[in-house]
Order: structure tokens, then sequence, then C-alpha cells
């Protein structure tokens, strides 16, 4: 088992102006928290009422923006999951403090997501990051509601409701909840998806505290299991991350509930009520029996209240005066979970079908060993001395007469026997394709195939096909092909018998020294500069080369007739659109579709250099934020130790000072980036009109051009020449060939919206999209549904 540890609590309170400073003070190193209250008089002069409290944590957030509550709560948990240790994170508080938007932010908004959409989108590209591990994902979604258990993904077609109820059952391997469904995401948008179907089936009511307050305890489960990709590699690690959303406790008199929601209320506080009980025994080391049977709350998270996790709670508070009990109520609750340790320990599992395949191949190697050593001990006849020639020559007759066939087998003395008939079969082979090339120098001379001139001769003397095909001899003997060296200058009268000089081993091994030649040969030639023919009519040839390159050498006569102008034939039916099109574009329209191509790329140009220039001003804006956190940090530490004055001037240290400049420089960057991006957007906008423009402009020709071509009669061509009673254009259109927005355009759009935002955020929004899709299709549905009863 892994060390003790004790579970970390941190403290977010809400943002209000009506902050109590008088009553709640910070720590100077952000993680204690003095709660102060002033006596009540009304007691009288003895008055033994405590009105000081102190509470040392993990942290106070206070102010915190969601990147920053995430990255000191949730990565270093969500990072440890992936090397097999799990974990739980746990938001706690008073209804309306927060919880909900720190577990789930808001997710209309990419920025303001919480910690769940960021644990799963951090999960999803350190696996990306583990490219030697095949990493599965699994979610599931639990809902504890008035002490029933509920699956927030039951929704989904292919899950549907459960007829059994869901129950909690215990086995060595933890606590889990028998009949939830859990579900495989091979990449980070479907995850999203399924959250935000979860999110749309979570209960909530309206009340005095709360608009939208969470009438029940949700559990998030991300399920990850890390196999290695090296076969032999038999553990594999598992691990999980419980994201908990807490109902919040609430005074009835404060929330004024009524109803059913008193009666959820009434559930809440019970089951919160005996969450404190649980970690309470587990914070007192004298206790043996731990109540977490006392709620289903508590026995589902059983393994992680103390268990082999990593635990992290963060508590939700009021910063005003009127919350100022419940408050108390909640740092108590963080006090007591501090006291709470775990024991975390890595995750591995034995994959059992790899054991078996490990084993078993470990099995036959041994039992080879064993053969080949019994072998060598019973025969008293095997020598550890290097073999003499005459054992070599021995061996090399044995491997010849096994490829000839008269050699069923070769008798196993000793390894180096063996090791020496290897060494032999490559001795023969080699000796075999030297044989080969040497036959085929003797019977084969060169030919360039790039000179048409002597391919032409070839041809005539029936040694070609007119494809440019090589035939075999007329004897119907077969020959070979090869490659010629680079070096080869085809073409000369005093090369033309020379043989190639490359080896012919490869290509002996792969066609044999007398295959025919088929297509796949063939196509393997073509891509040479040479080609061979066979030497028997090497005379032959020559004369016929030579012949053909005087004949060839002679120009063609002038003519003295002038050309006639060739008109193109009007076909009986017009081609298609789209067909004409194509061909309008690679010849009248050429010009306009070059234009268009080049306005076109630059466009996309510009886009590229505007996303890039959005990115980098991201990036600076990010960078100006955290140096304004750094020098409020370093104000408000000048503030405690005191002003220094010299002559009425402020004096700071070096440290402030170079914060500030280094504000200004990124500001001046800010500023200069901006610029650049407004007149990369103006650039953007006149290069979519010129695009737009050109666009029209060949969509316009070619329906002149094709009208004019193929729809015009023969008779009235005469008219449309210059001078003609009628003008291009006049002729109507019947359809129009767009040539609209490719998805190259459209991804691009959509870049230049999302991107501002963040680069990452284009999964999340199409998750929230599709989702909203979904349900306002089942709305509608229903909607019909009732109309068509009425």
């Amino acid at each position: 088992m892994g060390t003790r540890k004790k579970v970390h609590a941190f403290v977010r309170v809400k943002p209000t102006d009506d902050f109590a400073h008088e009553m709640i003070r910070y720590g100077d190193d952000k993680r204690s928290i003095d709660i102060h209250l002033k006596k009540d008089i009304r007691r009288g002069v003895v008055n033994n009422q405590q009105t000081d409290w102190s509470f040392k944590l993990d942290g106070v957030l206070h102010d915190a923006s969601q990147d920053l509550v995430y990255e000191t709560v949730a990565k270093d948990v969500v990072s440890q999951a992936l090397d097999g240790y799990n974990g739980t994170i746990m938001c706690y508080g008073q209804t309306g403090a927060g919880k909900t938007y720190t577990m789930m932010g808001a997710t209309e908004n990419y920025k303001h997501r919480g910690i769940l959409p960021r644990a799963v989108q951090q999960v999803f590209r350190m696996i990306e990051e583990r490219p030697t591990h095949a990493i599965t994902v699994r979610v599931s979604y639990l809902e504890i509601y008035n002490e029933s258990l509920f699956d927030l993904l039951s929704t989904l077609p292919y899950v549907g409701p459960s007829v059994t109820p869901m129950t909690i059952v215990e086995n060595p391997q933890g606590v889990f909840i028998k009949g939830l469904s859990v579900h495989l995401t091979s990449q980070e948008e479907d995850a999203f998806s399924l959250l935000f179907e979860g999110e749309t089936n979570r209960i909530i009511a309206s009340h005095t505290m709360n608009k939208n307050s969470s009438r029940s305890h949700c559990i998030f489960t991300i399920y990850i299991e890390a196999h290695s990709r090296t076969l032999s590699e038999e553990k594999y690690i598992t691990s999980k991350i419980n994201l908990v959303d807490l109902a919040g406790s609430e005074r009835l008199g404060k929330s004024g509930s009524e109803g059913q929601v008193l009666k959820e209320a009434t559930y809440i506080n019970k089951s919160l009520s005996f969450l404190e009980q649980a970690i309470i025994a587990l914070g007192d080391q004298k206790r043996d029996h731990i109540p977490f049977r006392q709620c289903k709350l508590t026995h589902a998270l059983k393994d992680s209240l103390g268990g082999n996790c990593n635990m992290v709670l963060v508590t939700n508070i009021y910063g005003e005066a009127a919350q100022l009990e419940e408050t108390l109520s909640s740092l108590r609750f963080a006090s007591r979970m501090k006291l709470v340790t775990t024991e975390p320990a890595i995750n591995e599992k034995y994959d059992a079908e790899r054991m078996v395949k490990n084993l078993e191949k470990e099995l036959a190697l041994l039992k080879q060993e064993l053969a080949i050593h019994d072998s060598l001990t019973n025969r008293t006849f095997v020598t550890y001395d290097p073999m003499d020639e005459i054992q070599i020559a021995e061996i090399n007759s044995q491997v010849r007469r096994y490829l000839e066939g008269t050699l069923d087998e070769i008798d196993i003395i000793s390894l180096r026997q063996i090791k020496e008939v290897f060494n032999q079969f490559r001795v023969v082979l080699s000796q075999q394709e030297q044989e080969v090339e040497s036959t085929l120098r003797r019977k084969y001379t060169l030919i360039d195939r790039n000179d048409f001139a002597a391919i032409s001769a070839i041809q005539k003397a029936g040694l070609v096909d007119v494809d440019g095909h090589l035939v075999g001899e007329p004897e119907g003997q077969n020959f070979g092909l090869g490659v010629a060296p680079f070096s080869t200058k085809p073409g000369k009268k005093a090369k033309s018998k020379k043989t190639f000089k490359e080896p012919l081993s490869s290509l002996a091994r792969k066609e044999g020294a007398s295959s025919p030649v088929n297509g796949k040969d063939l196509d393997y030639v073509s891509t040479s500069k040479t080609q061979l023919v066979p030497s028997s009519k090497d005379g032959d040839v020559k004369d016929m080369l030579s012949r053909d390159r005087e004949t060839s050498s002679i120009e063609p006569l002038p003519s003295d007739s002038p050309k006639e102008e060739l008109r193109p034939i009007r076909p009986d039916t017009p081609p298609s659109k789209p067909v004409a099109f194509e061909e309008f574009k690679n010849e009248q329209g050429s010009e306009i579709n070059r234009i268009f191509k080049e306005n076109k790329s630059i466009l996309n140009e510009r886009r590229k250099r505007a996303s890039e220039t959005t990115q980098h001003i991201n990036a600076i804006k990010r960078e100006i934020d955290v140096t304004k956190e750094a020098l409020n940090f370093q104000k408000s530490l000048r503030e405690k130790q005191g002003k220094y004055e010299n002559k009425g001037l402020m004096i700071i240290d070096e440290e402030e000072f170079l914060l500030i400049l280094k504000l200004k420089d990124l500001k001046k960057q800010y500023r200069s980036e901006y610029q650049d991006l407004r007149d990369l957007r103006a650039e953007i906008q006149y290069c979519q009109h010129l695009v737009d423009q050109c666009r029209h402009r060949l969509l316009m020709e070619f329906d002149i051009w094709y009208n004019e071509s193929f729809v015009i009669p023969e008779d009235m061509q005469m008219a449309l020449k210059p001078g003609g009673s009628i003008r291009p254009g006049m002729v109507p259109v019947n359809r129009i060939v767009s040539l609209g927005e490719d998805d190259q355009d459209k991804f691009s759009q959509l870049q230049q919206r999302v991107l501002p935002e963040g680069p990452d955020s284009i999964s999340f929004y199409n998750a929230k999209v599709k989702i909203e899709q979904k349900h306002n299709y089942l709305k509608t549905m229903m909607g019909l549904q009732q109309a068509h009863r009425k």
C-alpha cells in the first residue's frame, strides 16, 4: 500500500458586494481564515460566548477565477489519475454558495467552465501525450435524490430505464453501483455530450436563497484503464476520478422551503449530517467502526473517504455577515475533513490473456533449449572445435543436394553446425545470383526507353509491341529484366553494347532468371530510363536505329497553303454543366479561374495570419493578467508593510518597479498586435469581396459561353459576332452552376469565431450544440403528440 496522507481542504468565498471585512479576515499566507463576532450584550456581564475562530486550511480562494481554482485544486489529482491513483474532488457548502458553479461552471461560456469539464479535457490531453499506452476512458453519472439512486444517463436511447432499482454493492475490489450505466468515450466531444446530457436531467428547484438550487447529490465518475502497447507487458493500471457536487445545506427559516422542496431539504440535511458523522469518525484514530451505511451518500463514497484515494475538498462559503453561522458550520466541516487520512496507491492489475501468451512462449523456448541440450549431451561425436575445410565442403554439398531435392533433410548435430548450414545457404544463393547475372549480361543489351527512335526500330524488329511492352524471343525463350545504372548513356553507337554494372541479385530473387513479363513487371520497368532487348539481333537493331535516326532528322517541308480555321464539332447532346464547367475553367475561362484561385489563396493566407495574430493577442492578454495579479500582490504587501515616502514621493521596491515596466511593455505589444489584427481583418474583408467578385464573373462568363456553345442554334451564331444584333449575355439561363464556398472556407470562418475565445473550445461547443438540438427536437415531438391527442 502507499503512504498515508491527509485530505486537502480548500475554501472558496463567493464574491459579494456586502463582504463582512470586520468579521472575516484572511491570513497573509492565504492558508488561514479568521472569524470574529461581537459579543451579545443582551447576555449580561457574565458572558462566555466565543467570539473568535481561526481555521487552518490548504488554501483560501477569494475572488479567484475558474482557471486558478482548477490549477490549485484539481490539476494534480487528475494528473496522478493517469498514473494509477484514484482521486475524488468534492464541493461542500451552504445552498447558493457556488458549489455547482465551482464544479460545473457556466456551460454557456467556455471560459467559465468548472472543474468537471476541465478535468475531462485534461484527461484526453494527457492521453495524447502518452502514445506508448492504449488508454480507454469510461464515464458514469449518478444522482442521489431523496435517498434513491438514479442514473442521469438512462435517457440515452441505447440505455433505457432500469427495470430493477440500483443498489450499492461491495466486493474486494471496492464499492460499485449495480445497475449504473458506464459509457465508453473515445474522444473529448463524446465525454462532453454525456456530461451535458446528465446535466439536463438533474433535479433543481427555486427558493429564496437560490433560484437554481440542486436538490440532489451528483457523482460524475471517470474510469481510466491504461495498457502498455508492448505486447510482453502484463501489467496495466486502472483508476477512477469521482467528481462530487453535493446539494447545499439550508436553514428552512431562511430558505422558506415548503411542500416538495421542504421534503427534499429534509433529506439533504439528513444525508449531510450523516456525512459529517462519518468524517468525525474517520478523524478519530480510536474509532474502530465508521458508519458508512447510514445513508446512500456515505456508502457510495466509502472508497473516497479515507480509502485508496487522493481526496480534495472545496468548501464554498458566503462572505456576508447574515450568513456567518452557516459559514462557521462549513469551515468546521473543512477542518474536520483535514484530520482524515487516506492511503493512495497505484492500482495495478494483470492481463490474464497476455500472461497466458507470455507463459506459453516461454514454455516453448524452454522446451527447445532442453531438446538441444539433450541432443548435445547424448551425442559423443559432437565437437566444439572450429570446422575445417573438409567439414565445410561436406555441409556445402548437403545444402546443394537439399536444394536440388536429392536430400530430404540435414541432420542437426550442434549449434556450430547449424550456423554453418545457414552460412552455406547464403554462399549458394550468392553463387546462383552471380550465374544469373552473367547469363543476363551475355544475352541482353540496354536500350534507352526515352529514345523514341530506338523504340520505333525495335518495334519494327518485332521485339517490342505497339504499346511499348517487351515481348519474348521468337524461339519461345523467356528473358529477365534489370535496372541500368545512372552512369549508362545509351544513344551513342560506341556504347550500345554496354551491359549494366549494377548487380541483379535483388531482381533475380524477385523475378527469377527466366520469368515472363506481366503487367506488374512492366510497370516496374517503365520507371527506369532503360530497357533490355535480346542481343541475338543486335546487328539488325543497330542498322534499324541508324536508319530511323537519319529519317527522323529530316525536317518536314513547310506547307504553302494556309491552314483552315478548325471549328469544334458541336455534339448532338449538350454536356452536363459540371463537365462543361471544368472544360471552361481549363480553356476559355482559364485566366479568370487563375485570378480567382490567386485571390482565394491570398484570402486563406490572410485568414491564417489573422488566426495566428489572434492567438498571440490571447497569449499577451493572459500574460497581462498574470502580471497584474503579481503587481497587485506586491502592492498589497507594500501596504501591509507600510508606505515609504521621500519628499512626498512614494518609494517602491525593485521587483514592483520591474512589474510596472513589464506591464507597460505588454500593453504596448497588445495595442500593436490588436492594430495589426484590425488591419488584417480589413484586408480579409477586401479579399473576400474580390473572391466573390471573381466567382460571380466566372459564373457569368461560363453561362454565356455554355449557351453560345451548346444552346443557341448554329444559324444564329453569326448574329453573335461583332456587329451582330445579339449581344453576349442576352440568352436566358435555365440553371446556374454554383461555385459555393468549400469546406475549408467554412472551417476557417468557424475557426475565426471560436479561436479568440479558446483554441480548445471546439469540442465543448459541439457537444453543447448537439445536446441542445436533441432536446429541442424532443420538446417539439412531445408538443406535436399532445396536440394530436387533443
